[in-house]
């Protein structure tokens, strides 16, 4: 065979190799509207993201993303929703700590998080905080402890639900970590158990710095720790939890996107190249600052790594705190 002949027939291998839209390929992708589900109402952190990625992929994606809100069962309809969508691509789900949350503490949910779905990558994170009404007579983590242990059964928490993460990282903190006689009260989401609080009807309240964060800058709320290695920037003078001596208690609020399983590698890929570059745009990471949140964009096995550690600390403090929904 000649040399020519040869470069003719390899040249056509490849032209054919190309125009191959086969399952590792992301040729011509989304060509169409791409659906990207929120599991809870509209209105909330996760909503307000979910319509931040779908308008930064909108505007540099060449095709139409669009917001639909599946709420009920703690984000559970909404992801079993987008478990049993076409693995294609076109149906992302974005999702919290409920996603991993949900299965330890439910005895039965419609999805598995790690058998249905493909990740893609963490978006954003923000870290929960303990704050009180200020009619408490404590300031810091030591004082609150104290009064406590003091007080056996007298004082009360607040919680957006009974096995949410702020009802677990309470249970682990106060129960598991110090014995604590501490009644959480269940409410149905954030603002009534906020709500509660501020009317002190509740004293103590964990919750995601996003809403508290107002309150404790107006003094309606008194922050005392925040659950995270590092200070929030929106509350930069409140101290860590491991600032006060209190070690490995890090809860934070996350917020990250995945596709069905068996979504071609190529799309993935896409995908998670597509939302990185739009949180690296300014204005996406100035609009996450002003929730309170921070841009957490690492890779693919970054996040399967990360969900896959959550899941093992919430089946870990579910076990421990016999906290369990049947």
């Amino acid at each position: 065979m000649n040399g020519r002949k040869s470069i003719l027939m390899l040249a056509s291998l490849v032209s054919a190799l190309a125009a191959f839209d086969g399952p590792g390929r992301a040729d011509g992708y989304p060509a169409g509207p791409v659906k990207i589900v929120v599991p809870y109402p509209a209105g909330g952190p996760v909503d307000f993201i979910g319509r931040l990625v779908a308008q930064k992929l909108t505007e540099t994606a060449g095709a139409r993303f669009y917001v639909e809100n599946q709420p009920g069962a703690g984000g559970a309809i909404g992801a079993a929703a987008v478990a049993h969508a076409p693995a294609d691509g076109r149906t992302i789900l974005l999702m919290n700590q409920d996603f991993v949350v949900e299965p330890a503490v439910k005895a039965k949910v419609p999805f598995d998080p790690f058998k249905d779905f493909a990740p893609v990558v963490e978006i954003a994170t923000a870290p929960e905080m303990i704050s009180v009404n200020p009619s408490l007579p404590v300031s810091n983590m030591k004082e609150l402890i104290a009064l406590l242990k003091a007080n056996p059964g007298k004082y009360n928490y607040a919680t957006p639900g009974y096995g949410t993460s702020p009802h677990l990282g309470a249970e682990w903190l106060f129960k598991l970590t110090y014995g604590l006689d501490v009644l959480p009260i269940p409410f149905q989401g954030a603002v009534p158990a906020v709500q509660a609080t501020l009317a002190g009807d509740t004293q103590i309240i964990p919750m995601v710095v996003t809403a508290v964060a107002p309150l404790i800058a107006d003094g309606k709320l008194r922050g005392l720790a925040v659950a995270a290695h590092k200070r929030s920037a929106v509350l930069p003078d409140v101290p860590t939890l491991e600032e006060q001596g209190i070690q490995g208690h890090e809860i934070g609020f996350w917020i990250g996107a995945a596709v069905p399983a068996g979504t071609p590698k190529a799309i993935v890929d896409l995908l998670h190249d597509q939302i990185a570059e739009a949180m690296a745009q300014p204005e996406a990471q100035k609009r996450l600052a002003e929730l309170g949140f921070e841009p957490a964009v690492g890779t693919t096995q970054d996040f399967m790594a990360f969900t896959k550690a959550e899941s093992d600390k919430w089946k870990k403090i579910v076990t421990d705190a016999h906290v369990h929904i049947d």
